[in-house]
């Protein structure tokens, strides 16, 4: 449902949020091993994740990135779905037809629909607070 590039900007952002939940700044190798991800890929995808007002990237010494804790329980996961993939997911056919509508729909348009609300629900109702609480408590895991 997602690209890979949001799968791991959602791990990233995670990671991150856990981190600076205990006053923590990582830095981009940290967060690429975290995240089993590549580093150049990786730092693409901060360098949105930051241009988007979801991560700060502090340079220099000392740097690295982290995410304000008054801010954690405001930044959603269809803040970090957006500014990587865009509302592709909350708006696309579920077939991937660039002409898919109410007037004119595919064989899945209504079956589809009603699992885009409720993905769109519970993006829009998760917080990186919560997550990042999940890791810091060892409930949830970014890897196996």
């Amino acid at each position: 449902m997602f690209s890979k590039t949001c799968e791991y900007a959602i791990r990233a952002t995670i990671f991150i949020a856990s981190e600076s939940y205990q006053n923590k700044r990582v830095g981009l190798k940290d967060i690429a091993k975290r995240i089993d991800s590549p580093e150049a890929f990786t730092a693409k995808i901060l360098q949105i994740l930051s241009k988007n007002n979801i991560i700060k990237s502090i340079k220099g010494v000392g740097g690295g990135f982290d995410i304000p804790k008054e801010s954690m329980n405001q930044i959603t996961l269809t803040h970090i779905v957006t500014a990587i993939d865009g509302d592709s997911v909350f708006t696309g056919c579920g077939l991937g037809l660039s002409h898919c509508s109410e007037i004119h729909p595919c064989p899945v348009h209504d079956k589809f629909k009603a699992i885009r609300n409720e993905l769109a629900s519970m993006l829009d109702n998760t917080n990186l607070e919560e997550l990042a609480l999940g890791i810091k408590s060892g409930d949830t895991f970014l890897r196996y």
